[in-house]
């Protein structure tokens, strides 16, 4: 039975209502001594507390979409098939533009809460060795026929951890948000791309490359990019992606932009951090060499060439804003930086909100 499924959630709900019904029917008839008369009660009220608990965590599961999977949830996820050492580039040393093409086969997810016109494929990564689920939405242009030869500009859209690539389109509604502004005009036509980052079970990889353990890195910039360049009208050129994120998405999406201007043009990042040991199960942030090497921060201010690369970092107090402004105080020409203060915490509530502003911030730094 499926984690975010309906028969979960409705098997839930049953069960609640009869653990509140075994306390009236049977309460009185409890027989035997009076230890056993008290633990008999006391089990069905645990029983009722625990089915309770359980109706919440699912409703909020489903409406957030923190845990895709029974092994997302136990920390029984491996999403690793090989985890060797890819160099500094992250490609170990292979053209990645002289590799097969990449022959995915989507279907269009019937979830109403993912909402229209969200396709899904399985992916393997090749040079990675990374395997998950890879969620694409295509902007109303895609299929004009005004557009037939057009290349679309791409977004990377990462989530927070614990985090389903679901949440984008689940729970901040971005599609629903851009559609129209696309039509319209107000933003440019982009690909929305939400690979799977949860890949470690109950750790989270800081969507770093660490040999032995897991090439979150690779699989994000190289592999998940090479799959869309191959299956659809994309751009094939770091002038046309872009990748946002949001907490540990945050964090990740602009250590990719830095690390990599020759695949990302621009980063956004909501209610982030630059040091990894922010997030306490980041493998990045336990040991002191990935500390410092994932580090956003240190990566500018370390940085022989300042990257060509432009970002948008917002948040409130040390939960996004102050670290942004840390990065826009180290920034160096060609790098830009923009800091928006928001207000309204750490929530899914203020970056749903911030969603038209980001994309609109994407549209003047992209080109198709």
């Amino acid at each position: 039975m499926s984690l975010t499924g309906t028969s979960f959630f409705v098997t839930s709900i049953v069960l609640v209502v009869i653990a509140l019904a075994l306390p009236l029917a049977l309460w009185s008839r409890v027989r035997g001594p009076a230890f056993v008369r008290s633990a008999g009660r006391l089990l069905m009220l645990l029983f009722a507390q625990i089915t309770a608990l359980v109706v919440v965590f699912v409703a909020v599961n489903n409406t957030n979409h923190l845990y895709g999977s029974w092994d997302d949830l136990l920390g029984t996820a491996d999403h690793v098939t090989a985890a060797v050492d890819l160099g500094p580039d992250g490609t170990g040393g292979r053209q990645v533009a002289l590799e097969p093409k990449v022959k995915a086969h989507f279907t269009l997810v019937e979830d109403p809460r993912m909402g229209e016109g969200v396709l899904k494929t399985e992916l393997t990564g090749r040079i990675s060795g990374v395997r998950g689920e890879v969620y694409v939405w295509l902007p109303p242009q895609y299929d004009d026929p005004a557009y037939k030869d057009k290349r679309f500009p791409v977004v990377e859209m990462l989530p927070g951890y614990p985090g389903s690539a679901k949440t984008w389109f689940g729970t901040l509604k971005v599609q629903a948000q851009l559609r129209p502004m696309m039509e319209q005009g107000t933003i440019a036509p982009f690909i929305l791309v939400s690979p799977r980052t949860h890949l470690l079970g109950d750790r989270d990889t800081g969507c770093a490359n660490i040999p032995g353990k897991v090439n979150a890195e690779t699989w994000i910039s190289v592999d998940v990019r090479k799959m869309v360049t191959d299956n659809f009208r994309a751009s094939q050129r770091a002038d046309g992606w872009g990748v946002a994120g949001f907490s540990a998405g945050a964090h990740c999406a602009v250590k990719l932009a830095i690390a990599h201007p020759d695949r990302y043009r621009a980063g956004a990042g909501l209610s982030g951090y630059n040091d990894p040991a922010a997030e306490r199960t980041s493998l990045t942030g336990r040991d002191p060499a990935l500390r410092r090497a994932n580090n956003p921060l240190l990566m500018l201010r370390a940085a022989k060439s300042p990257p060509r690369t432009a970002l948008f970092v917002s948040g409130e107090g040390s939960d996004g804003y102050e670290p942004g402004l840390e990065l826009r105080d180290a920034a160096k020409p060609p790098t830009t930086v923009y800091v928006k203060e928001t207000r309204g915490g750490h929530s899914n509530k203020v970056w749903r909100k911030a969603l038209p502003d980001v994309f609109f911030w994407l549209t003047g730094q992209l080109r198709p």
